[in-house]
């Protein structure tokens, strides 16, 4: 390599251009990368539409989570239909090679107060596992998959 090349290279590298997550050109590297203080709710989180089968039933969820995440932290969502008493509030949880989901009833009815979803990841993409309520985890067999 000549001394020009050399210089040439180097002077490309003092060059670089740094832009944030929004597009705006900023001057470092830690710059573009930091944390903005004005990210609406909008940039961290998301929602999936799954649906819970166990065979007598099928519950219709909307899940709201943060992809940021991994495994994905559940921020809310709703058991819209399905359930006694939808809808049910989803409270909390999270979705990766496994899923939990917690929810709360938000409707009317003698049903349960609360339900925990739980499940192990399978292909093509849906959770196996178990659900049940008030504090129960296993009382009920599911496979609940994604719908796009």
């Amino acid at each position: 390599m000549t001394t020009q090349a050399r210089k040439h290279k180097g002077s490309a590298a003092a060059e670089r251009h740094f832009h944030n997550a929004q597009g705006a050109q900023v001057k470092t590297r830690d710059e573009a990368f930091a944390m903005q203080q004005d990210t609406s709710p909008e940039a961290v989180s998301t929602s999936a539409k799954l649906e819970l089968h166990n065979g007598a039933v099928t519950f219709a969820m909307e899940v709201k989570y943060n992809p940021n995440t991994y495994p994905h932290v559940v921020l809310g969502g709703q058991i819209t239909s399905g359930i006694c008493g939808a809808p049910w509030n989803i409270t909390g949880g999270f979705i990766g090679e496994t899923i939990r989901l917690d929810a709360k009833k938000a409707g009317s009815g003698t049903c349960a107060e609360t339900i925990t979803i739980v499940g192990e990841f399978q292909n093509p993409p849906a959770y196996r596992g178990t659900y049940g309520f008030n504090g129960a985890a296993s009382s009920f067999k599911h496979s609940t998959v994604y719908h796009c």
